[in-house]
């Protein structure tokens, strides 16, 4: 005897965590990406001798270097909080599969 009153194969499967936590992190990362490396351009172009791209910081070299170096580890840190966003929103956690029999995604 069957029984297919009522049946709803969507409760078979748990409901997935809404994905707008990961989406804004990986947009405030891309962002911090993009500040670090308009900071880093400005800190090397006022090294090297570039006038008036950073306004007072360019008459230091130690300023200029300082400002480089921000950049770089802005662009570092916004890269990898990217990174990591996207291989949690990727991740579904549903199967535990070899990642060799997985679909290869780019």
């Amino acid at each position: 005897m069957k029984f297919s009153d009522g049946f709803d194969a969507r409760r078979l499967r748990p409901r997935g965590a809404s994905s707008w936590r990961l989406r804004l992190g990986a947009a405030l990362a891309a962002l911090l990406a993009t500040v670090g490396v308009l900071l880093s351009m400005a800190g090397i172009a006022a090294l090297l001798g570039q006038h008036a791209v950073l306004g007072p910081l360019n008459e230091s070299a130690v300023g200029a270097s300082l400002c480089g170096l921000l950049g770089l580890s802005l662009l570092y840190l916004g890269v990898s909080l990217w990174r990591r966003c996207r291989r949690r929103s990727r991740d579904s956690g549903d199967l535990n599969l070899a990642p060799h029999l997985l679909k290869k995604r780019n």
